[in-house]
C-alpha cells in the first residue's frame, strides 16, 4: 500500500499533517498512530496462529483416521 507513495508524495502528506495537526500535536499522533499499528499486528498475528492451529489439529485428526481406517 504504501510502497507506491514516494518522496514527493511522502513530503506532502507530513505538510499536510503538519498544517492540520500542528507541531505540538504530531508527535503525539504518530505515536497513537503507531500504537494502533502494532495492536493491528498483534490481533492479525493471532488470528493466523489460531488458524495454523486449527489446520495441524485437522491434518492430525485425519492421519488419525486414516491410521485407524487401515487397520
Amino acid at each position: 500500500m504504501f510502497s507506491n507513495i514516494g518522496v514527493p508524495g511522502l513530503i506532502l502528506i507530513l505538510i499536510v499533517a503538519l498544517v492540520i495537526f500542528g507541531p505540538n500535536k504530531l508527535p503525539e499522533v504518530g505515536r497513537a498512530f503507531g500504537r494502533s499499528i502494532r495492536e493491528f499486528k498483534k490481533a492479525t498475528e493471532g488470528i493466523a496462529d489460531d488458524i495454523k492451529e486449527e489446520i495441524i489439529e485437522d491434518i492430525q485428526e485425519s492421519k488419525q483416521t486414516t491410521i485407524n481406517l487401515k487397520k
